[in-house]
Parts: structure tokens; C-alpha cells; sequence
């Protein structure tokens, strides 16, 4: 949990994760919309693998990034029961 959270408090992270939500796409694509360099974004990535908050798989010569959904699932149960109040 505690990768996760560490993966989620960077806002790089969190607007690669926003770019996944629409397609998969390959680390010089999420590369691309960013104005730093490649290693860092590799980094980021690399950090939300850790995480399990994203999945890639090689295809050819490139790897595909996409969002895991299972994870996401398990997240926001995991937040919902601090939502809910047990009646006394």
C-alpha cells in the first residue's frame, strides 16, 4: 500500500495514469506529452509498475503501458470503508 500511495503523490504519475485512462500507449508516447526527459519518465513508470497501478507488455519492439483495473478496484474498496459508519 504504501508504493501505492508513494506512486499516486506525484503529479507527473497521476497525469500519466489520466493519459492511460483514454488508450495504452508506448513510454515515448506518455514521453511526448511531457516537457522532461525520458529517463525521468521511465522512472515514473517504472515507480507505477512497482505499484501495480500499470501493466506493460512488449509488443515488437515497443512496450505498451496501460492502466491495471484490478488494482483500482482494490483501492477504492479500500477507501470506501472509511466512508461507510457502523451504526451502534
Amino acid at each position: 500500500m504504501n508504493n501505492l500511495f508513494k506512486a499516486l503523490n506525484d503529479p507527473t504519475r497521476r497525469s500519466i495514469l489520466e493519459m492511460l485512462k483514454k488508450k495504452d500507449m508506448t513510454a515515448g508516447e506518455i514521453a511526448d506529452q511531457f516537457n522532461i526527459s525520458k529517463p525521468s519518465i521511465s522512472h515514473h513508470l517504472d515507480l507505477l509498475k512497482q505499484a501495480d497501478l500499470v501493466v506493460a507488455v512488449k509488443e515488437g519492439q515497443f512496450i505498451f503501458y496501460s492502466i491495471n483495473t484490478t488494482v483500482m478496484d482494490e483501492i477504492v474498496q479500500w477507501l470506501m470503508q472509511f466512508s461507510q459508519k457502523k451504526k451502534k
